[in-house]
């Protein structure tokens, strides 16, 4: 080609240009709301004629719920997935199946990501994933907690090994992100296969009652497979996994009540493992009140006799506001946060009421995975006990008591973190040990005058120690129960009294229940400074 004829014009060039004329600035604004309107408008209307008559809010909805008013930025608004097979090319709605974005939960910086079940059944393609992994490495990358709340059907099956391959990286990040910033799954629909690993990775998942479920395999494999038949509602329903498998750590009434929950327990965590809690004003009195005499009360004459744990917790705590984690699973431990002095503590208790506030495998994993969130963001573990010991039977040693009870030892073995430990009542054998004793590195261990610390409880030891003298007077025909209550008086006395501990150090201090409260402050205010680090290693190999 020739430099004249490279420059002769090609005939309709000029035509052409004339009847593209560039976009005026009023019209890339107009088509801007066109596109806007389309994104968020059109979609929330479709979304909230599906959901609304479900009794279920939109993705939107759910995070303008959570988040304080006006708050919320959103992230990736109108990207578009990529898919072109099975007729994915004909639509392609803005933001694909998930809401991603920051705001504010009481004024602090949090990143949020929400499914919308009514987009491609809320399933997870790689666009979506790919929305997910930012807003979870955006809030790495400025150490805020991450909120997800879960209403999908699982992997995009259009999108194949694509889709699969985004679970792998949402899990990768959970595990990256766990014990660095915190972490709350919120299940507000389905969450079947491969997708529950991401809120079982997570430090707190809470469900809705009668419309979270989660299950690996659904109801028709399992009766394909094994000839099982179960419901969705008992299989994974939000009631199971609160109550019988542990998944879940809060049973919500309706969507609200779980956006509450998931609000209350951000006031009580720090921002991530290096900020330090949030701190309230706090009018705790500083000597004994009527409210503290009360707990001179309540453990009761005989020792047999239950009484609530709940009572001792609420008088330590400011404004007896108890915030309890997994109330329905292994009741007889409880777990949850309470402020003292303002600032956030984690309780741990035997709870008597329940099973007479025995261990065992899932009061075990209960409290230890409790304990290693506290010590992992650096919130001190205010410990309760009244514990007479291991729950006894075969089941228990099958499914492996030694094995995972064993992880509680390791968890308060590990901790860093303040250690105060109130003995009340029962503290037998190794039950006592396991829960924040002093050799496990409790840094205060007080006990009240009620407390019984010993191998065993008196009767018990009577039994053993005394065999051949109860037979004796049982040949002899005497009254061998007054023998056998007058023995355990005297071992009771003579062996398991909180002063013998404390005259061996094994305990600090002896004091009155109503003196709880302000030992309590005393202690935490002294341990604020409390600097521990474990020897150097890559990590620990806890018996899971």
């Amino acid at each position: 080609m020739t430099a004249e004829t490279a420059q002769t014009p090609v005939p309709g060039a000029e035509s052409s240009a004339e009847s593209a004329p560039v976009p005026t600035t009023a019209a890339k604004i107009t088509d801007h709301r066109r596109k806007y309107q389309e994104a968020v408008g059109d979609r929330d209307a479709a979304a909230a004629a599906k959901q609304h008559p479900r009794g279920k809010m939109t993705a939107r909805e759910r995070v303008a719920a959570l988040l304080d008013p006006g708050s919320f930025v959103e992230f990736d608004k109108y990207v578009r997935h990529r898919s072109h097979g099975f007729g994915m090319e004909q639509s392609r709605p803005f933001g694909d199946s998930v809401v991603t974005g920051s705001g504010t939960i009481h004024g602090r910086q949090v990143v949020v990501y929400s499914q919308d079940f009514t987009t491609f059944g809320g399933s997870l393609g790689e666009v979506a994933g790919e929305k997910i992994v930012k807003a979870m490495e955006f809030a790495l990358r400025i150490g805020a907690p991450i909120l997800g709340i879960l209403d999908s059907g699982g992997a995009r099956i259009q999108e194949g090994v694509v889709a699969l391959s985004k679970y792998a990286s949402i899990f990768r990040l959970n595990t990256k992100c766990s014990g660095v910033i915190p972490q709350i799954s919120i299940v507000m629909g389905p969450s079947a296969g491969g997708a529950v690993y991401s809120p079982a990775l997570t430090d707190f998942v809470i469900m809705v009652d009668k419309t979270s479920h989660m299950f690996v395999t659904g109801p028709d494999v399992i009766k394909t497979v094994t000839g099982e038949e179960v419901g969705f509602e008992e299989l994974g329903g939000a009631l199971t996994h609160n109550k019988t498998s542990g998944v879940s750590h809060y049973l919500a009434s309706d969507e609200l009540d779980a956006l509450d929950y998931a609000r209350a327990l951000i006031g009580f965590l720090p921002d991530n493992n290096l900020a330090e809690s949030p701190i309230y004003d706090s009018d705790t009195a500083l000597e004994i009140t009527d409210a503290d005499r009360r707990l001179n009360g309540v453990i009761p004459d005989s020792p047999n006799q239950p009484y609530d744990m709940k009572l001792v917790i609420e008088g330590i705590l400011d404004g007896g506001d108890f915030l309890e984690v997994q109330p329905l699973f292994a009741p007889n431990m409880l777990i949850g946060f309470g402020r003292v002095e303002g600032r956030t503590v984690g309780i741990i208790a035997n709870q008597p009421a329940q099973m007479a506030g025995t261990l065992n495998i899932d009061a075990s994993e209960k409290a230890a995975r409790f304990v290693r969130f506290c010590d992992a963001f650096s919130i001190p573990i205010l410990t309760l006990v009244d514990v007479p010991g291991y729950l006894p039977g075969t089941d228990q040693e099958f499914q492996g008591v030694i094995r995972r009870g064993a992880k509680l030892l390791y968890a308060y073995a590990e901790a860093t973190v303040p250690l105060v430990t109130i003995i009340t009542r029962k503290a037998y054998g190794g039950a006592y040990i396991v829960m924040g004793s002093k050799q496990m590195g409790a840094d205060f261990n007080i006990a009240w005058p009620t407390a019984e610390i010993a191998v065993m409880g008196g009767a018990g030891a009577v039994n053993i120690l005394y065999r051949k003298e109860l037979a004796a007077a049982a040949e002899r025909g005497e009254d061998v129960e007054a023998l056998r209550a007058s023995l355990t008086a005297k071992y009771t006395a003579d062996v398991t009294s909180p002063f013998l501990a404390a005259e061996r150090g094994e305990i600090d201090n002896v004091l009155e229940p109503a003196g709880t409260r302000l030992a309590v402050i005393k202690a935490l205010r002294g341990l604020r400074g409390k600097r521990d680090e474990l020897p150097a290693k890559k990590h620990g190999n806890i018996p899971l």
